[in-house]
């Protein structure tokens, strides 16, 4: 009977030890998440860089007709280039949320993608472009020098580089966007940037 009794207590001690280290990692869990900046889209050091002016191309789309890619934009509209493949599970995700942006923000978007034509025609006849231009060309890839997909280049009206990255997410698309109008070239940069300012 004293064994039970003693074993009872050790185990009900055990149990609010666990407890207390427990409160402890949520606790320090709390403390990451509240330190932890919101990250953009990851840019590469490749290809050319924010303030640089686009690479310019005159490429016929999957349906033969003209896109200009780089230099000034006919329409005084930015432009946001994405870089895809029809295989791509992360670009099939994304395919909704970039229509969607685009039309939010009143932006023009041209996907390039590069692959097997039946791969191109899987995807066209599974998804509806609307405004959005499908451009398959390996040229314009290698020029943005682009190494992993889906990756994001936005350009101003007058043909400019201003944000670029990996968009795995709708937060890393939205963070493209974002760095433009907050005059930085990443999210990175601006919260390096409020470090300094708040030492």
């Amino acid at each position: 009977m004293t064994f039970l009794v003693a074993s009872n207590i050790l185990l009900w001690l055990a149990f609010l030890g666990v407890t207390l280290v427990l409160l402890g990692v949520v606790r320090q869990v709390g403390l990451l998440h509240e330190r932890s900046s919101p990250m953009g889209a990851m840019i590469t050091d490749h290809g050319p860089d924010m303030g640089d002016k686009a690479p310019e191309f005159e490429l016929p789309d999957y349906f033969g007709r003209s896109v200009k890619i780089g230099g000034p934009a006919a329409d005084g509209r930015q432009t946001l280039i994405m870089f895809t493949a029809p295989t791509c599970p992360v670009c099939d995700k994304l395919f909704p949320i970039i229509k969607s942006i685009a039309k939010a923000e009143k932006i023009s978007v041209i996907m390039i993608s590069d692959g097997a034509q039946d791969e191109h025609k899987r995807f066209l006849d599974k998804h509806e472009l609307g405004q959005i231009r499908y451009v398959v060309s390996a040229e314009a890839g290698m020029a943005f020098q682009v190494g992993k997909i889906p990756y994001g280049v936005l350009i101003d009206s007058d043909g400019v580089i201003k944000a670029k990255g990996l968009t795995n997410t709708r937060e890393h698309l939205e963070s493209l966007l974002e760095a433009d109008k907050s005059g930085f070239a990443s999210l990175q940069q601006f919260m390096s940037s409020r470090k300094k300012q708040a030492a």
